[in-house]
């Protein structure tokens, strides 16, 4: 408002430098109040001289209130002469403002004269005065509050004088302390104070419209001293000394030098640099042995710490927070479990390449941080130990062992010593498998593997899972071990990545020994598959040659399919050399069953007689040795003659054949009996075959023929056949018992006596007979038919 109202008269002076010269003295402005309390009423009035009075009559006077013209107004003329103009604000509700008293010259608005408004509050009594004895700078320094913001310029001064009887006796002053501008604290040299004595402190508050003072403060300087805070330092170890126990701190300080012979306490704060955790108090210090051991810290972690003293026994006052100090708490040896897993691979007889993995898993809260691990074959701390396979601070090594180590030593340590050693037993596996292993996507970052699991129950389960194929940078598969067996699945949320397919290994674990492991392959997201025909083929087998198919390829997933375009292609003819292989080993395939199969039908004897017919020598055989087989499908009945008046004959030759001179069959061309050579005879018996003949049989002059027999009758004629036989020495067609079999020889059959009888056709039967082409002798002829009996 000082502002504006400095812009203003500014303003007004240049209007009136506009003014004519008898006008420039013409008016003054007089206030009632220039300062007031907000809201009160404010009157004001505007006097122009006598020697300006006779221009009111060509001008108006008008009242402006910054930036509204007021035209409520009283214009009178004096006695004395002068123009008064009257104005009353009833409610001043604006902190500082200006007001104008003007005139209208011509079309413009002229300024006479102005004047500046305030409007504000008495000030409000200063509060929470207190002081402190700053030994630093020997000053007592005091500070308060002061109230709320009155709109008027308001001071501050700070008073006080010596006392005694707590301060219920003035004695000295002391100077007056007055603030810097917009200052709310104030100090008192050492020189106008006695440390232990009382004094009487207060402050004042003064602005336009009144005074107020705050209440008054009885103190001794040296009861509100304020000491500087010490200086922290970490105490180093001596050779005397033990090293601090894990989670324990050791530190000195130093005190201010000035407070060397005042008695204090001291308290220290301390929190882990890292984390969310609060401060932690440590109280009443003692400060003759300025050292300390902090103890109950987590171990091998970095703590900050500060340290504030106090005048005591007697009153005083904290001194601010010393600068922080950092520190790391001993080390502790590592309380982990250590899961493993490992692959195995044979070198060579006499070496095993290993790669060992772990994970270690903290088994208490204040477990020391982990540094290193040392893989070996015995305790590190047994004498005679052989060397440390690995020392490494990854999650993995590789060693080399000899095929019969089964086991290896696996810690964890950090300066303050190693964790208990793991033992590592490479296992067999011998154990049961898991049945009906599966795996889902349960979303882009996550694979759901279940199982069932077998019988009996495992201890746990080692589950690896990576990219298939592996990714071109080699990295490693992500294992972990599942410690309860009885589940029958887990969620795998490590390591996945959208559209990706996974190859998942569960493996069981029991007491001894482990299971097969297993393998299931599953996308954790999968998409429309892009086709890619240069990494992908299939080879079509079993086409024709010389012929036109067409191809369809399709590729489809759980997010859907695509189609390739139809590819037409044409199979290739075979070509010549090709073909004359193939019809060569066609046709050697064909010579060789050929002939197996006539070497097995001429080593059988079963099968020689099926070929060609046998004539054994009757001398030296019977009729069940050479008869061939017959069944009863093929008995072959010979029908009725064309001509009735003459029988029907059955002709059976016998012939002639010299002694130990057999020979083949041989035929003449004659017909009847008379036509046969001299070795062949022809007799007819007519009536029945089976009534034995009674006349004598002629007997031939040549003992050494044997003879064969042709019979001629009629099986159906009325009357009794005739049966003839040779006059040969030699049984022939003797004694048949036993009877041949039923597929020996149908023609003889026994009767119920036991007398053999030739089977006789039904007279009803109309199929026609045909020559018994199975009796042995006649097997090596050709019958034309049954009316070629005659020329037989």
């Amino acid at each position: 408002m000082v502002g504006l109202g400095a812009w203003s008269l500014v303003g007004a002076a240049l209007i009136i430098l506009l003014l004519p010269r008898s006008l420039e003295q013409c008016g003054h402005i007089l206030l009632s109040a220039p300062i007031v309390r907000l809201g009160d009423q404010v009157m004001a009035s505007c006097i122009i001289n006598q020697n300006c009075s006779h221009l009111v009559t060509e001008w108006r006077i008008v009242w402006k209130l910054e930036p509204e013209l007021h035209p409520r107004q009283r214009q009178q003329h004096l006695p004395n002469g002068t123009l008064q103009s009257t104005i009353t604000l009833p409610h001043l509700n604006l902190s500082r403002v200006l007001l104008s008293c003007c005139l209208h010259w011509g079309n413009s608005l002229q300024i006479l004269d102005q004047a500046e408004l305030q409007a504000g509050y008495p000030p409000i009594a200063p509060h929470n005065l207190s002081c402190i004895m700053n030994l630093t700078i020997n000053s007592l320094i005091c500070q308060w509050e002061p109230g709320p913001d009155t709109h008027l310029s308001t001071s501050f001064t700070l008073k006080s004088f010596k006392s005694q009887d707590q301060c219920q006796t003035q004695k000295d002053s002391i100077p007056d302390c007055v603030p810097e501008d917009g200052q709310s604290h104030c100090s008192i040299p050492r020189r106008h104070l006695q440390l232990y004595q009382d004094m009487s402190i207060w402050v004042q508050a003064r602005n336009a419209l009144g005074t107020s003072i705050s209440p008054k403060l009885c103190l001794a300087p040296m009861d509100v001293v304020k000491l500087e805070p010490p200086t922290l330092w970490a105490l180093e170890p001596s050779p005397g000394v033990a090293p601090p126990q894990p989670g324990c701190l050791r530190l000195r300080w130093e005190t201010w030098k000035p407070s060397l012979y005042i008695e204090q306490k001291c308290e220290l704060r301390h929190q882990p640099r890292l984390g969310e955790a609060g401060w932690d108090l440590v109280s009443a210090l003692p400060a003759r042995t300025p050292e300390y051991e902090l103890c109950g810290l987590l171990p091998s972690t970095a703590y900050t710490l500060q340290m504030r003293c106090t005048r005591w026994p007697l009153p005083g006052h904290w001194s601010e927070w010393s600068p922080s100090l950092e520190l790391i708490t001993a080390q502790r040896a590592p309380i982990v479990r250590l899961d493993t897993w490992w692959r195995q691979r044979q070198l060579d007889p006499q070496t095993v390449a290993v790669q060992l993995f772990w994970k270690p898993i903290a088994l208490e809260e204040d477990s020391g941080q982990i540094q290193g691990y040392l893989v070996s074959r015995r305790p590190s701390d047994q004498a005679g130990a052989e060397p440390t396979l690995c020392d490494t601070t990854e999650l993995n090594c590789t060693f080399q062992l000899p095929p019969e180590a089964r086991e290896v030593l696996l810690q964890a340590y950090n300066t303050a010593g190693s964790s208990h050693p793991t033992p590592v037993v490479f296992l067999e596996s011998r154990g049961p498998p898991l049945g009906r292993l599966h795996a889902t996507a349960r979303d882009p970052h996550s694979l759901w593997v279940g199982w069932e699991p077998p019988i009996p129950p495992p201890q746990g389960y080692v589950i690896e899972w990576g990219l298939s194929p592996p990714s071109p940078n080699g990295s490693p598969m992500t294992w972990r071990m599942e410690h309860n067996g009885s589940i029958a699945g887990t969620l795998l949320q490590e390591n996945i990545r959208p559209f990706q397919l996974y190859e998942i290994t569960v493996t069981p674990l029991y007491q001894d020994t482990k299971g097969p492991s297993q393998h299931v392959y599953a996308y954790s997201q999968e998409m429309a598959t892009v086709l890619n025909a240069s990494t992908h083929s299939f080879v079509l087998r079993g086409l024709e040659p010389s012929s036109l198919y067409q191809v369809h390829l399709m590729a489809a997933s759980q997010a859907g399919a695509t189609n390739s375009t139809i590819l037409t292609l044409m199979t290739l003819a075979l070509e010549e050399s090709e073909l004359h292989i193939i019809l060569g080993l066609f046709g050697l395939l064909v010579l060789l069953i050929c002939l197996c199969g006539a070497a097995q039908f001429c080593c059988r004897p079963s099968r020689k007689y099926s070929l060609w017919p046998s004539v054994p020598d009757p001398a030296h055989s019977s009729l069940g040795s050479w008869v061939p087989t017959i069944t009863a499908e093929d008995i072959f009945q010979l029908p009725s003659l064309r001509d009735p008046g003459m029988p029907p004959i059955t002709k059976i030759t016998v012939l002639e054949e010299e002694e130990k001179k057999p020979g083949p069959w041989e035929s003449n061309d004659g017909s009847g009996t008379g036509s046969l050579s001299t070795l062949v005879q022809a007799y007819v018996l007519q009536g029945d075959p089976r009534v034995p003949s009674t006349q004598p049989q002629p007997q031939s002059g040549n003992s050494d023929q044997v003879f064969y027999v042709q019979v001629l009758g009629s099986p159906t004629g009325p009357g009794p056949g005739h049966y003839l036989r040779c006059d040969s020495t030699q049984p022939l067609l003797e004694g048949l018992t036993p009877s041949p079999k039923s597929y020996e020889n149908l023609w003889f059959q026994t009767s119920p006596l036991g007398t053999p009888e030739p089977l006789v056709p039904h007279p009803e039967d109309d199929s026609i007979f045909e020559p018994l082409l199975d009796f042995p002798l006649l097997q090596g002829l050709r019958v034309s038919g049954a009316e070629g009996l005659g020329g037989f």
